[in-house]
């Protein structure tokens, strides 16, 4: 089945991670210290006016505040998307920790709509046993069988890692919607357009090589599109 491909991202001024993330459970606390005053002016002192802005780095401010806008709009329309609907169960090959239930890490962090705000390590979202051990996956289901239009990949940590996108039907066969080279970086939704399907799913399947980027590979939520009709 011929599929699509487009990863959602706007124009963030935020480095490229070509690699994955580390677990660190230590902290650091940033040292403030107070800034001398300034001395005041003297007789003989010569006091300048303050330069003029740098209109290009203005410019520059600007572009970045309306691409975290438009950003933060895209994130508010996935996760209100009425065809959307996000996963109410999952199992998974692998868990760090071997975590169950609702604990961290576990295959239950990837139900739900999204809750880790930031790129990086985080309990929210599910993450394999160890990192770069090559094959893994994540098995979701959902409310209700419809027919698949997209499915939305959110990822949030070791981003890239991601080879493929498989539906289940009614039946229990898999269906490839996507498979491929993962463009995904940052906290940033993989999307996968497909033509409607045939069949109706509330099954999706992701799988990840977690070799082709070093760290962990963290998933926070995956949205299925569709429709009853």
């Amino acid at each position: 089945m011929k599929s699509y491909l487009r990863l959602f991202c706007f124009g963030f001024t935020l480095p490229l991670l070509i690699s994955g993330c580390k677990k660190d459970s230590s902290s650091q606390e940033a040292a403030t210290t107070s800034k001398p005053a300034a001395p005041a002016p003297t007789a003989s002192s010569t006091v300048t006016a303050p330069a003029s802005p740098d209109p290009s780095a203005q410019a520059a401010e600007t572009t970045a505040k309306l691409a975290g806008a438009a950003w933060a709009l895209k994130q508010d329309e996935i996760k209100n998307d009425p065809k959307g609907q996000w996963a109410i169960s999952a199992t998974a090959s692998s868990t760090y920790n071997d975590a169950q239930g609702i604990a961290g890490w576990s295959p239950n962090q990837a139900t739900g709509a999204p809750n880790v705000d930031k790129y990086g390590d985080d309990g929210h979202a599910w993450t394999s046993k160890t990192p770069d051990a090559g094959i893994e996956w994540l098995d979701l289901k959902y409310p209700k069988p419809v027919h698949a239009e997209e499915v939305r990949v959110r990822e949030s940590c070791g981003s890239g890692a991601v080879i493929k996108v498989e539906a289940f039907d009614e039946a229990g066969a898999a269906h490839t919607l996507w498979a491929g080279n993962d463009p995904t970086t940052e906290l940033n939704y993989l999307i996968i357009k497909t033509p409607k399907t045939s069949y109706k799913t509330d099954r999706v399947k992701i799988t990840l090589a977690t070799n082709v980027v070093p760290g962990w590979n963290e998933i926070d939520a995956v949205q299925l599109v569709g429709s009853d009709q």
